[in-house]
């Protein structure tokens, strides 16, 4: 019971992150002023969470 736990704590929070990509997606690409500004969405959507723990950490002055 223990290593099924601990296999499953290894593993990221895949729904979650899937949830957050479509919102960002649909956001960035609503927000887009032409067809470039909505391929640069679709790839900011890929790493949005990227910048949100630089932010943080830029805050934080970790």
């Amino acid at each position: 019971m223990k290593e099924q736990i601990r296999r499953n704590a290894s593993r990221p929070p895949s729904a979650v992150y899937g949830l957050g990509f479509i919102g960002a997606v649909i956001y960035f690409i609503q927000t887009a002023t032409g067809f470039w500004m909505g391929v640069t969405g679709f790839f900011k959507a890929i790493i949005w969470p990227v910048i949100l723990v630089y932010k943080v950490l830029q805050y934080l002055k970790v």
